[in-house]
């Protein structure tokens, strides 16, 4: 068990973190991800401030639907936080954010409300979420609840659990196929044991982050957070350019504008020594980056990394990382490492 966020998580089960990293590629895994925040917004002016607060724009899903989205500095458009919202119902969302800027993300909320007739509440302490992840996350939550184990993905589905309603959607963040399910705290022991009993392996916080960093997802406080803008990290997508105003819009329309001066690439090694965030990137012995993130990958049995470099980097440019005084010889690669299996 470690601290995280606030939290106090578990690094891995008695399996092992590269074990439990080759369980989701291979077959399904479980994680525990309750850490991450739960603020619920509701009320006829829900969606406008969401609209107002995020980088996203909402016209583009419905009720039912889930949506990648950013929160952004005012003064430098730096990403404060990388959410799922969830849109529950008409009035109703659940917005997801990064477990310790539950509170910054609520209170950012609760501005962008601007006056409006709606309720902002932190909701992380009534429910757990699980995440069932792996090519075969589906079959395993259907021995639970075949409704949560039909909901298609960035949908949401609810569903009942020891006669108590849950919610589940379809996203996650291994590049696997599956299935988050919010329970309420009074049956969510009872439901992770059913979902093992169903053929989960446990997983903990280090296969998490060697599943995501296979997949080529950003991490907060590594490829996002202070000082890094959603288009430094290669991320256009998530910005709507035509909804209207949004906080942190006129900074980022600024570097839009002027041009990013450093891009994220992703970096594989050679041999099985990894490389780790902050090492630098030589190219013909001159920096011309950091890591952000660099560990062994289990799937490909190399080193990996993401890393901002500068932005006329380009896949199969050879480069070399600077560990401890040796050059270890890296080359760009696209993104991402690995692509699920299935």
């Amino acid at each position: 068990m470690v601290p995280f966020g606030g939290w106090e998580m578990p690094l891995a089960y008695p399996s092992g973190t590269v074990e439990e990293h080759r369980a989701c590629r291979e077959a399904a895994v479980v994680f525990d991800v309750s850490h991450l925040g739960t603020v619920r917004v509701s009320g006829p002016g829900a969606f406008d401030a969401l609209q107002r607060a995020f980088t996203n724009d909402l016209g583009k899903i419905e009720p039912g639907r889930a949506q990648y989205t950013h929160l952004l500095d005012e003064s430098d458009a730096s990403v404060l936080d990388d959410i799922i919202v969830w849109w529950v119902d008409a009035e109703v969302f659940d917005v997801m954010p990064n477990a310790s800027n539950t509170d910054g993300v609520r209170d950012a909320l609760v501005e962008a409300a601007a006056g409006a007739e709606l309720r902002v509440e932190d909701t992380t302490a009534t429910r757990a979420v699980l995440a069932v992840q792996g090519p075969d996350a589906r079959e395993v939550v259907a021995k639970v609840s075949p409704e949560a184990a039909e909901v298609a993905r960035f949908r949401l589905s609810p569903f009942t659990f020891d006669g108590v309603e849950c919610l589940a959607a379809g996203t996650g963040y291994t590049g696997e196929d599956g299935v988050e399910c919010a329970v309420p705290v009074e049956v969510a022991e009872r439901f992770w044991a059913a979902v093992v009993d169903g053929g989960a392996v446990p997983a903990g916080l280090g296969a998490r982050d060697t599943l995501r960093l296979e997949a080529g997802l950003p991490l907060h406080g590594h490829e996002l957070g202070a000082g890094i803008t959603t288009l430094d990290a290669g991320l256009g997508w998530v910005v709507s350019w035509s909804k209207g105003d949004f906080r942190g819009r006129a900074a980022l329309e600024r570097q839009r504008d002027a041009g990013v001066t450093r891009v994220l690439r992703g970096l594989r090694t050679e041999g099985r020594r990894p490389p780790r965030a902050d090492q630098a990137v030589l190219r013909d012995g001159v920096e011309i980056g950091r890591v952000t993130s660099g560990n062994f990958s289990p799937t490909l049995g190399c080193g990996i990394a993401l890393a901002f470099v500068t932005p006329d980097v380009e896949p199969g440019d050879e480069l070399a990382i600077d560990v401890r005084g040796t050059e270890l010889p890296a080359r760009c690669v696209e993104l991402p490492f690995v692509r699920s299996g299935r």
